[in-house]
């Protein structure tokens, strides 16, 4: 069992320990102590997570990949083991993740090729930095993300309208009732999932405080112009045709309440000759339903 502080609050492994075994490693980035997880030998492999996940929902891909890779998952700020200051110290916005993405690597010293996974907001992240580092990256797994606004047949789903919009709603509830974690035990897994996996996914996020990304993320989701992250948004929208298609392998969860077919579909439509595997009866939580197709063709691919 490994014992962390987080805000001066004691978090702990214990109830998921013997799931998430890998050794804890910081760093300080940007004003701010990152955790991350740093496992085996090989061509670098990035994995990032989205909300409300954290490393430990990529634990089946560094067991698998690490003895021939060298697995990196960080911990987005305000996210897993990593510090979680207040939104009047650190900026929640896609500009800093970014930032913060990248001064890790640089700190990690990473100088060949990386290859990325991403899920989720991980997916927008870690496509707007590879973007800017095209020659630095390898090969891209997108899974269940998005990398442009949203598909002119998809509508933001009302629970997150309310989130974003709603804050005498959505400070109580997310700070406080933890739905948004609790909620994607339930809405993100066609698996039913067992209590250590569910106390693992939501053990960060045990406290008033450390809840402020699952609002902060979803808050920075970019609707209109006036949303602090559209501009950035625009940039990786209409950079994603500089990505070589042979590059890209996606792995997709059709019953996404979020990031749905219609993700998928315009994903395709822009890169028709990249491979894409579709799961039809996984959800959000792809990872989580489906560790061990999802590890081998992951495995395959990478090789």
């Amino acid at each position: 069992m490994v014992t962390r502080t987080i805000n001066g609050q004691l978090t702990s492994t214990k109830g998921f320990e013997n799931l998430y075994p890998f050794e804890p490693r910081y760093a300080w980035i940007n004003g701010n102590q990152m955790h991350y997880v740093d496992q085996g030998k090989g061509a670098p492999v990035l994995m990032v997570h989205g909300n409300p996940t954290w490393s430990f929902y990529f634990r089946h891909l560094i067991t698998g990949l690490s003895g021939r890779f060298r697995t990196i998952a960080p911990d987005h700020i305000g996210c897993g083991f990593s510090d979680k200051p207040s939104a009047k110290t650190y900026d929640y916005t896609l500009d800093q993740r970014v930032a913060d993405l990248d001064a890790l690597i640089r700190r990690l010293d990473i100088n060949e090729k990386m290859s990325l996974i991403v899920h989720d907001w991980g997916g927008m992240i870690g496509l707007a930095w590879a973007l800017d580092h095209l020659d630095r990256v390898d090969k891209i797994v997108i899974t269940n993300t998005s990398g442009f606004f949203l598909p002119a047949s998809k509508r933001l789903p009302a629970a997150l309208w309310a989130i974003k919009y709603l804050a005498p709603f959505a400070v109580p509830a997310v700070l406080g009732a933890n739905i948004f974690a609790r909620g994607a035990l339930y809405l993100a897994s066609e698996t039913r999932l067992s209590q250590s996996v569910k106390k693992g996914l939501v053990a960060p996020y045990n406290s008033w405080k450390n809840r402020i990304a699952t609002l902060k993320f979803v808050q920075d989701i970019p609707i209109t112009t006036k949303d602090r992250s559209y501009a950035r948004v625009r940039k990786v929208d209409q950079g994603l045709c500089a990505l070589d298609p042979e590059k890209l392998m996606f792995l997709w969860g059709t019953r996404d309440f979020v990031f749905d077919i219609h993700f998928l579909e315009e994903f395709k439509n822009r890169f028709p000759q990249s491979c894409a595997h579709v799961f039809k009866d996984a959800g959000h939580y792809l990872f989580e339903d489906k560790p061990g197709p999802c590890l081998e063709l992951i495995q395959n691919f990478l090789s």
